[in-house]
């Protein structure tokens, strides 16, 4: 099966902004109160909060900061989190696409527009960037916790879309809709998932200069830095050197 390498020249952008404990605990925070808003507070019958707790189980979150926010979320005062698709055009016609997770709608567009004056790019209309993404499942499971071959067919079994090799890890693909049942499949045959998430993979990668690789990289930083910011994808082609 091809490999979607387009998603591995992503991934190390993304980890960036999941390197701060405290952004990673508050990006959880806000997937367990969404997950029990929408689907109740009980882990059995609602997928989403199973993966958002399996979440805060690997990032080591303490029991009562996850058993506060399932009470939070069931409290009528809480503000309900929405889930937003911003697309931007960055340095010579790169796309980006960033998932944000707020309370506060305006908040987030007037960070937005300060991110663009500040680091270049414009925002762009709804649908301009995304059609040259595809919204697929990602699970990543380290090298050492599985054979590549043994993987493979209980993926395959499972109803995988795509299987790729990395350095350090297998990077299996498929249709977002499956994500968490495939997910719990390979649990329960004893594979350990180290993250199972939904990713925009690029369809078709942009190149540019060195110099518009740089000015990219800026404005992404920036943007992972902003609080409701939960990831930043884009299709600009990423050499070894960058």
């Amino acid at each position: 099966m091809a490999g979607h390498s387009k998603w591995a020249n992503t991934k190390h952008r993304k980890a960036r902004a999941d390197a701060k404990k405290g952004k990673i605990f508050s990006r959880i925070a806000k997937e367990i109160i969404s997950a029990v808003k929408v689907g109740g507070a009980d882990p059995k019958s609602n997928p989403r909060l199973r993966l958002a707790l399996q979440k805060a189980r690997d990032a080591n979150m303490p029991n009562e900061i996850i058993d506060r926010n399932i009470s939070k979320a069931s409290q009528a005062d809480q503000a309900d989190f929405y889930e937003l698709t911003y697309e931007l055009y960055g340095h010579e016609g790169v796309g980006l696409v960033i998932d944000v997770m707020t309370d506060n709608k305006n908040r987030i567009s007037s960070e937005m527009r300060i991110a663009t004056n500040k680091r270049g790019g414009t925002i762009a209309t709804p649908g301009a960037v995304t059609f040259n993404f595809d919204r697929k499942g990602i699970i990543q499971i380290s090298k050492d916790q599985a054979k590549e071959e043994t993987l493979f067919l209980a993926a395959t079994e499972a109803g995988i879309e795509d299987f790729e090799e990395l350095e350090e890890s297998f990077i299996l693909t498929t249709d977002p809709t499956d994500l968490y049942f495939i997910k719990e499949q390979l649990t329960q045959k004893g594979f350990k998932c180290e993250e199972a998430t939904l990713e925009m993979v690029p369809k078709v990668e942009v190149e540019c200069s060195a110099e518009a690789v740089k000015d990219n990289f800026a404005l992404m930083e920036w943007l992972e830095e902003l609080e409701d910011v939960d990831a930043v994808y884009h299709n600009m082609k990423v050499s070894e050197d960058n």
